[in-house]
């Protein structure tokens, strides 16, 4: 993301006072700095389908894969869309901004590099998961909050539309699917989202979206002094506007990740509507030592289940200060319930 969070961290005495045995309340988000003023300006911008029924053999095979948070139930009440990507398949995806260097793996390195580095990490995930394919993707942070306001006084930048296409044809090149993300400053994901519907008709392209950076219920707050919020309703928006899309496109069913590393930053969860022509991952996206982002996770994901779950992990702060580490695969798969979605940044 465009900012690294400092409002949640812990001191080290504080931790170590603390040892193991404490219960986590918050976990410092996303760790990347804003774009640089080139940077900016590169990325300046120019009828309801019923589910097909599943027999009694899917069903009982669908019950039996309890990896992610309600998977089964969804199953029975509403059946798995055809071309659904989740729970078959595990999504691992590279992040950050394809113009900019400081917001993750996805811009950091040189193109050729990095899908050379995600090809490898790929292989790792289906090493340590062989009974569950892998699907390659990547997440580019699309409309991005900023530290000035704009002319407009929203916070926040969308990349250009030869940006957004040389995303989505990188993932084509790869057969990747692509996650394009939103932050949206002190606009909302009502004014937003249809900027980036004409690119939600193709069937690769799926979406994020990021309460951290969604400040428009705290006026006069720059992004990164607080941490934003979503409710149910914003969530609820978000899922119906990519249900008409999918249906109206006849198009499989797209994935939503939500990210999240406190309780206030989804109000309501109880109030998420799902639909089956979408997917709901709900996605642990703090840093730091894995006992902090083990207990995170089980916090404001596990203990407030909405559909699916994702677990983030980061180069450049998960293995900082030593002796901590970046996760491995075989780690994050024998969470509880084993995430679906994994990403790196």
């Amino acid at each position: 993301m465009a900012y690294l969070s400092t409002l949640t961290r812990l001191t080290a005495p504080a931790l170590a006072s603390l040892g193991l045995a404490f219960t986590l309340t918050t976990l410092p988000g996303c760790g990347s700095r804003s774009a640089t003023d080139s940077e900016k300006a590169t990325m300046a911008a120019d009828t309801v389908q019923q589910p097909a029924p599943l027999d009694s053999t899917q069903l009982k095979r669908l019950a039996m894969r309890r990896d992610s948070l309600m998977a089964d139930s969804i199953a029975k009440v509403s059946g798995v869309l055809p071309g659904a990507i989740l729970p078959g398949h595990r999504i691992v995806a590279f992040y950050g901004n394809i113009r900019s260097k400081g917001m993750g793996i996805l811009g950091r390195e040189p193109k050729d590099q990095m899908f050379r580095k995600l090809k490898k990490v790929l292989g790792e995930w289906q090493a340590a998961d062989p009974s569950r394919p892998v699907q390659g993707a990547i997440h580019n942070v699309t409309i991005t909050a900023q530290g000035t306001a704009g002319k407009d006084g929203k916070w926040r930048l969308m990349n250009s539309k030869a940006t957004i296409e040389e995303v989505i044809n990188w993932g084509k090149e790869n057969n990747y699917i692509v996650f394009l993300d939103v932050q949206p400053g002190h606009s909302t994901l009502q004014v937003e989202l249809p900027k980036l519907e004409e690119y939600l008709k193709d069937p690769i392209v799926h979406l994020g979206i990021d309460p951290e950076f969604s400040l428009a219920t705290m006026p006069g707050v720059r992004p990164n002094q607080k941490i934003g919020t979503l409710d149910a309703k914003d969530i609820n928006f978000t899922i119906n506007f990519l249900a008409r899309i999918v249906s109206e496109n006849k198009l499989p069913p797209k994935v939503l990740t939500v990210h999240r590393f406190t309780r206030k930053m989804v109000s309501n969860y109880k109030n998420i509507k799902l639909d089956p022509r979408v997917q709901v991952v709900m996605h642990m996206d703090g840093h730091g030592d894995p006992t902090l982002k083990k207990d995170s996770y089980q916090h404001y994901i596990v203990n407030e289940p909405v559909q699916y779950t994702g677990f983030k992990l980061f180069y450049e702060y998960d293995a900082r200060p030593k002796p901590h580490h970046i996760m491995t695969p075989e780690e994050v798969i024998a969470l509880k319930p084993s995430p679906l979605y994994v990403q790196y940044q």
